[in-house]
C-alpha cells in the first residue's frame, strides 16, 4: 500500500510524540514504523538519562575529599555509579509509562471535559509526587552510605532527563531535518546550509542582525547605565518615578511595541494629513513626509530604537541595583584624591560592576540574535529589514521548507552557544569567589 509523503504540518498535528519523530526515518529506510519508534524511545531514554546521571554525578555528589572531611564515606567506583544511573533511568521510565497510560485512559473516556481536565491535573501532579515519594522510600531502605550516594539522583536525574527530552531532542531532530528536503524525505546533504550562507535574503538578515547586535545591545546597556547613575543621584521620590517610567515599556510585548511605533513612523503622501507622529513633526517644518519603514537601512535603525526603548529599562534596573552595592568608602576616597565625578564613574563604578554589565549585555545580546516580533509586526521583513528570525519564519510557515528552516535554526543555535558558554564561565568564576 502506497503511503503519502509526510509533510511538516502532518508531523505537527501528530499526537504521538515518538511517531512524529520516527516516521520519516521509517519511510526513508523502509522499516517498520512501530519498531523504529520503540528502538528510538529506548535508545534516547538510556542515552539521555545516562548523560543526565553523569551530569548529576558532577553537579550533586560532593568530591570524596569533602565527604571525608565531614566524617562520612560514600561508596565509590564503577558499581555505585551504575546504580546511580539505573535509579536515574528507572524513575522517569516508570513515570513516563504510568503517566502515558493514565492520560490515554482519560482521553478515551466519555466523561465531561471539565472533569477529565481536573482528573488529569490531579493525576499529573499527584502521580509525579507519589512516584518520587515511593522512590525516595525505596532508597531510604538501603544502607545509609548508599542512601546518601543515590538519593540526589532520584530527584535530580529525572528532572534533567525531562529537560533533556524537551530541549536536547528537538535540537537533534532539527539537526537531522537540516540535511533533508522540504518534506524531510530526501537527503540533500549540505544544500540547506549552502542556501543559508549564499541566499540574498539570508545575507541581508545577517547584516541586519549585526546592526541589531552592535547598536541595539550597546546603546541599551549604555543608556540603562547612564539613567541608573543619574536616577540614583536624585531625590528618592523622583528616583522612583523616573525608574518606573523608564521601566514601563518592559511591560509591553514586542508585538505591542511594534504596533505602537508603527503608528509613530506611519507615512502618508504629501498633501494628506499625517497620522504618524514623526512625519507630522517633519511636515510641520515644511519638509516632505518620509517613508521611514520602507527605506533601508534607515528602517532597521528605527526598529532598533524601539528595542532600545524597551530594553534600557531592564538594563537600568539591574545596573542600578549593582551600583547601590558600590562601597561609599571607595567613592569618598576617590573624591578626596581629587577625582572628578566622571573619573569616579569610569575608574571606580564601572570596574566594580563589570560582572553585572557583562551579564546584562549578554542577556540583551541573546535577544537581538533572536529578534523577530518587532520586524515582523512593522514590515514583515520587507524593504530590506529581514533578520534571521523572520527568514526562518518564512521558510517554515510560508514556504513550508522544513529543511531550510532547520538549517537556519541550527546556525542561530551555533551563534548563541558562545554567548551561553561565556555566561556560564562568568557564573562559575563568580561562584569561585
Amino acid at each position: 500500500m502506497e503511503t503519502k509523503p509526510r509533510t511538516f504540518r502532518r508531523s505537527v498535528d501528530d499526537d504521538r510524540v515518538i511517531g512524529g519523530v520516527c516516521d520519516g526515518l521509517a519511510e526513508h529506510y523502509q522499516l517498520d514504523p512501530g519498531r523504529v519508534r520503540w528502538a528510538f524511545l529506548i535508545l534516547s531514554l538510556f542515552f539521555g538519562l545516562g548523560i543526565a546521571a553523569y551530569i548529576s554525578l558532577w553537579l550533586v555528589v560532593p568530591e570524596q575529599e569533602q565527604v571525608e572531611e565531614e566524617g562520612e564515606r560514600r561508596p565509590t567506583g564503577l558499581v555505585p555509579w551504575i546504580v546511580r544511573v539505573l535509579f536515574s533511568v528507572a524513575v522517569p521510565i516508570i513515570f513516563f509509562i504510568v503517566m502515558r497510560a493514565g492520560f490515554i485512559w482519560l482521553r478515551g473516556g466519555e466523561a465531561h471535559q471539565l472533569l477529565i481536565a481536573v482528573v488529569a491535573i490531579i493525576w499529573g501532579v499527584g502521580g509525579t509526587a507519589l512516584l518520587f515519594v515511593i522512590a525516595n522510600a525505596v532508597v531510604e531502605q538501603l544502607p545509609s552510605q548508599w542512601t546518601a550516594a543515590i538519593q540526589p539522583f532520584v530527584f535530580v536525574g529525572p528532572g534533567l532527563a525531562i529537560l533533556g527530552w524537551y530541549l536536547f531532542m528537538p535540537v537533534v531532530r532539527s539537526l537531522w531535518a537540516s540535511f533533508f528536503d522540504a518534506p524531510t524525505k530526501q537527503f540533500v546533504g549540505l544544500e540547506n546550509y549552502v542556501f543559508v550562507f549564499t541566499d540574498r535574503t539570508m545575507l541581508e538578515a545577517f547584516r541586519n542582525n549585526v546592526l541589531w547586535l552592535v547598536i541595539g545591545t550597546g546603546l541599551a546597556v549604555i543608556f540603562g547605565l547612564i539613567i541608573a547613575v543619574l536616577a540614583d543621584r536624585t531625590h528618592p521620590v523622583f528616583e522612583v518615578i523616573t525608574k518606573s517610567l523608564i521601566f514601563l515599556p518592559m511591560a509591553i510585548s514586542f508585538v505591542g511595541a511594534g504596533v505602537i511605533w508603527r503608528l509613530v513612523y506611519a507615512f502618508k503622501p504629501a498633501g494628506q494629513p499625517q497620522i504618524g507622529l514623526l512625519n507630522a513633526v517633519v511636515t510641520a517644518f515644511g519638509a516632505d513626509p518620509i517613508g521611514w519603514i520602507s527605506e533601508a537601512p534607515i528602517n532597521t535603525i528605527l526598529f532598533i530604537i524601539v528595542f532600545i526603548w524597551m530594553q534600557a529599562g531592564y538594563a537600568m534596573v539591574i545596573l542600578s541595583a549593582a551600583l547601590k552595592g558600590v562601597p561609599q568608602e571607595l567613592l569618598e576616597a576617590g573624591r578626596i584624591d581629587g577625582a572628578t565625578e566622571v573619573q569616579i564613574f569610569l575608574n571606580i563604578m564601572v570596574p566594580y560592576i563589570q560582572g553585572t554589565i557583562i551579564t546584562v549585555s549578554t542577556s540583551i545580546l541573546l535577544l537581538t540574535l533572536k529578534v523577530f516580533d518587532i520586524v515582523w509586526t512593522m514590515t514583515g521583513g520587507q524593504y530590506g529589514s529581514h533578520v534571521i528570525g523572520t527568514v526562518f519564519f518564512r521558510q517554515m510557515f510560508t514556504f513550508v521548507h522544513n529543511g531550510r528552516a532547520s538549517a537556519i535554526a541550527m546556525v542561530l543555535l551555533i551563534l548563541v552557544i558562545p554567548v551561553m558558554w561565556y555566561n556560564l564561565k562568568q557564573f562559575q568564576e563568580q561562584e569561585a569567589f
